[in-house]
């Protein structure tokens, strides 16, 4: 039992990783047709796990409701709109402009997600008030640059002189310099974590502790 669960999982995970690894190396016909191979099973485990999810789903949210646990209406709200979007799904009518998860996803997830957004706003000027507070030449640093890009995005600081210019410029080199860093960081981060779990390091995936 230990080796299927351990044994079995680690030896797939690394010989997927090195021969799709080994795949963009080798320019040759083969490799291409073993990398669209591989797509269409990572399709199926993506649909099979997709199906486990909405099973967690529907089992936690039952669970909620049988034993009417705090919050237990969101549960059920859960579940309604969950079945009717499902239903939508299987209407027989094209998902055109007039189809039900059309009108579903103007009409609700749009307005919600919306509302989310303009709540949002709220904590996020509380938290830009808490942050760009002076105490430091980091934190000075920021504050100017965050004013200078919110005069630059407004009517009014076109009108002032230099404030556009600056604005443009911490857009697209300071700015932009910092998003690579982070992709960088990023694209390492990925890369370091794919090796520990080819390698069998890095285990969390098969459960337990």
């Amino acid at each position: 039992m230990i080796h299927l669960k351990r044994t079995v999982p680690l030896a797939i995970a690394f010989l997927s990783g090195i021969i799709l690894m080994l795949q963009y190396f080798i320019p040759h016909p083969a490799s291409e047709t073993v990398l669209q191979y591989s797509q269409d099973w990572l399709t199926t485990i993506a649909y099979v796990a997709m199906l486990l999810g909405v099973g967690s789903l529907l089992q936690s949210h039952s669970l909620k409701i049988r034993r009417q646990v705090p919050g237990w209406g969101y549960s059920a709200v859960a579940l309604i709109t969950f079945g009717l979007t499902v239903l939508a799904g299987f209407h027989g009518k094209e998902d055109g402009p007039g189809g039900p998860l059309n009108w579903i996803y103007e009409n609700l997830l749009n307005q919600m997600s919306a509302t989310m957004f303009s709540i949002l706003g709220f904590f996020i000027a509380s938290a830009a008030f808490r942050a760009f507070r002076a105490r430091s030449l980091e934190s000075t640093l920021l504050l100017l640059a965050a004013v200078i890009i919110m005069l630059g995005q407004v009517p009014v600081g076109a009108h002032l002189p230099v404030i556009p210019e600056a604005a443009a410029w911490i857009l697209a080199v300071q700015t932009t310099a910092a998003k690579r860093a982070i992709m960088f960081g990023v694209a390492l981060g990925s890369i370091a974590t794919a090796l520990r779990v080819i390698f069998g390091i890095e285990r969390a995936y098969l459960g337990g502790e």
